[in-house]
């Protein structure tokens, strides 16, 4: 009898902190999915609306007015679609693979340079050479302007990304690693064949920061790709397609020109959709891999 009552109790208190765990999860996935609400109701808001009545979940006055401005030369868009996309699959498969393999052999107890290579790379965390070196690197040493490269190289790797990778592979003991060269395995092997398979929490990881900085790039596309390329990336297309209304806003006041029709907050709620859109619509897709990755990383026998 006194069994049955502790597992009643048991079960209640754990009902209990369910259901509170479930509220509170509920109401904090509410507060992150309203400014996403009201950023997609803004943008489909007249400009006077948004003066009038300021920022609403759902629009008082319906108008596509932003996303006609967005979408003017559609080609151009699906262009710096393209462009985005491609350099974030290829920047993250290539990038997840140094990060990955520099991380692994920084640990490694047999790699007599670790130290002085690791000291090297944290050094860079807190001093850097600069904008103009930086500049000059990619311009006249490289000769990379005009070019994707000098989006997709600076961004492979990151001193940040290579501290935790060494972090989480300096957990898998090294005893594993020596088994496999007594069975006749090389370092590559054993980097493909064991490091990656249990190092599986940390890539998908890695691997989602390195594909949203790619995805997310603007900065090194304004700096070294000029206007004469057609298709440049996405965010900096859309960051353009702003600047290029706020001038014109702009340059209407200064001359005593009204232009009120010119829907500039709702244009920046637009290009938020068209940029986070594609990500908010794939994720859904892709989660439940990141979620079986976690999971059996996690695992060890």
């Amino acid at each position: 009898m006194e069994v049955v009552q502790k597992r009643i109790r048991t079960d209640g208190t754990s009902l209990l902190v369910r259901g509170f765990g479930y509220a509170f999860i509920g109401l904090f996935a509410i507060c992150c999915l309203i400014p996403f609400l009201v950023v997609l109701g803004t943008s489909f808001t007249k400009e006077a609306s948004i003066a009038k009545h300021g920022f609403n979940i759902w629009p008082r006055e319906f108008t596509t007015f932003a996303y006609k401005i967005v979408f003017e030369n559609p080609n151009l868009i699906i262009g710096s679609y393209i462009v985005t996309i491609g350099l974030t699959i290829v920047g993250a498969i290539v990038g997840l693979f140094l990060v990955a393999m520099t991380g692994y052999a920084l640990q490694r107890p047999d790699f007599e340079q670790r130290n002085s290579i690791s000291f090297f790379i944290y050094f860079t965390t807190l001093f850097s050479g600069g904008l103009v070196p930086f500049y000059l690197l990619i311009k006249q040493y490289l000769h990379l302007g005009d070019n994707y490269l000098a989006v997709l190289l600076p961004g492979l790797m990151s001193p940040f990304l290579i501290i935790m990778m060494k972090s989480f592979t300096k957990s898998i003991p090294h005893a594993i690693t020596e088994s496999a060269k007594i069975d006749g395995a090389g370092d590559f092997t054993i980097f493909l064949r064991l490091i990656l398979p249990m190092a599986t929490p940390a890539l998908a990881t890695i691997g989602l920061f390195i594909a949203l900085g790619y995805w997310n790039e603007w900065y090194n596309a304004m700096l070294f790709l000029s206007p004469d390329m057609k298709y440049r990336p996405l965010q900096l297309f859309l960051y353009n397609v702003i600047t290029s209304a706020d001038f014109i806003r702009n340059s209407s006041a200064a001359s005593n020109v009204p232009l009120r029709d010119m829907p500039l907050e709702s244009m920046k709620m637009a290009t938020a959709v068209v940029a986070t859109g594609p990500v908010i619509l794939f994720y859904p897709f892709v989660q439940r891999y990141f979620i079986q990755g976690i999971t059996v990383g996690a695992v060890k026998g």
